[in-house]
């Protein structure tokens, strides 16, 4: 299941949301979008995880959790 990351701070790494996720279950992949001309984060991030039950864990501990001072949100994301 994919899920989307919003509202992450910019300063929040890809590695921070992969360890924040995995306290959930197993991560597949987690992708920290980046602008290209400054390569700095655009505050949000995709999160992918093989096992439904564990992905839907994650959304309902996660969303709308402070992490680095900012109000995360977490929701499925479409494909």
């Amino acid at each position: 299941m994919k899920l989307l990351v919003r509202n992450l701070a910019r300063t929040t790494t890809e590695h921070e949301i992969r360890v924040l996720f995995s306290a959930h279950g197993t991560v597949g992949q987690c992708t920290l979008v980046l602008d290209q001309e400054t390569g700095k984060s655009k505050g949000f991030a995709f999160v992918e995880m093989a096992n439904e039950d564990e992905a839907k864990a994650a959304i309902a501990s996660l969303n709308l959790a402070t992490v680095a001072k900012s109000k995360i949100r977490v929701k499925t994301a479409n494909n």
